[in-house]
């Protein structure tokens, strides 16, 4: 009879232990915790660029502020490291993780693992090509194939009223992830009908201003010809502008630039001209995932996509917009 009470005081104490490791955001009480009891597990991609600096800054500022534990994780462009995170969130029982995905690809396991331990997860910047979007509870972000767009857009209207070739240098983003892939598709999306633009070489800088320049140096070498540079991010367009200034050409002029992000590196370079046009991806992304968190947290529904507000800048809207400028 004693065996048999034990038994069933530790098969209790094992259920119990269960129990709390799928409450999520559930007080001991199974009351929901108040915001500033919250711990946030975050999964950065790392800080390949001006833009990714930003929005870490603005994440931590935005917690900080809100005075909810943020558990945060630098993945330096590395998918294990990011799965390992995660994974490391679950096992500490945070209430919500959130991690921009370094690619689209391969998160069912670790975002399942998070699921069945009753922990919601929110998708920041990045997006996953999961079938199951039940697996996170909300995506965060630019809407990435509209910013490619824009750039074709600007392009096209820019060479209205030639018949020429334009040949095009298309510096593409980390292979695989999510904004590599929507702003090459949006800006072929918009081209594709007009048989002078032609992408005469697409190579991946990695999202780097290191990786910008190396590639523009060698594609530069085949094409010397080219007349346009479409680069997926700032950095790798601001890598692209020392490679062509080192090859004795004028940035703005002899080709011109068009980037994505509106840092205020790149901002200043379209200030100078070095840059025709830049598409802004708005990295403050802090308060609004912040307020996701608090309802996610607290059970409640939200859109399954929110999308930020972001614009356009020429030369002139550049030079006004600088001195406000945040990041």
């Amino acid at each position: 009879m004693k065996k048999f009470v034990t038994g069933l005081a530790a098969a209790g104490a094992m259920l119990l232990a269960l129990t709390g490791c799928s409450a999520g955001a559930s007080g001991g009480d199974g009351g929901e915790k108040a915001p500033e009891d919250l711990i946030v597990g975050f999964a950065q991609v790392g800080a390949e660029s001006g833009w990714r600096t930003a929005n870490t800054k603005d994440v931590k500022r935005a917690f900080e502020e809100a005075g909810i534990e943020l558990k945060f994780s630098d993945a330096q462009q590395k998918q294990e490291n990011q799965i390992k995170a995660i994974r490391s969130y679950i096992q500490q029982g945070v209430d919500v993780i959130a991690f921009s995905p370094v690619v689209e690809s391969g998160w069912d396991a670790v975002l399942q693992e998070a699921k069945d331990a009753g922990i919601p997860v929110i998708l920041t910047d990045r997006a996953v090509d999961s079938e199951d979007d039940s697996l996170y509870e909300t995506f965060l972000g630019s809407d990435f194939v509209e910013e490619g767009k824009k750039a074709g857009e600007w392009l096209v209207e820019e060479y209205a009223d030639s018949d020429d070739p334009v040949k095009i240098i298309q510096l593409e983003g980390t292979t695989g992830a999510a904004p590599a892939i929507d702003r090459a598709e949006g800006f072929a999306d918009v081209i594709k009908d007009d048989s002078k633009f032609e992408i005469v070489a697409s190579q991946t800088g990695d999202f780097t201003r290191a990786g910008g320049k190396q590639v523009t140096e060698a594609l530069l070498k085949s094409n010397s010809d080219v007349d346009v540079i479409y680069s997926h991010n700032d950095d790798m367009g601001l890598g692209a502008i020392e490679a062509i200034e080192e090859a004795g050409l004028t940035p703005g002029e002899d080709i011109k630039i068009i980037t994505v992000d509106a840092v205020k590196d790149g901002m200043t370079a379209l200030a100078e001209g070095k840059i025709n046009f830049i598409v802004e991806c708005n990295p403050l992304l802090g308060d609004q995932l912040v307020e996701l968190v608090k309802k996610v947290a607290a059970g409640e529904d939200v859109e399954k996509r929110v999308v930020t507000e972001e614009t356009t800048f020429t030369q002139e809207e550049a030079k006004e917009a600088l001195p406000d400028r945040k990041y």
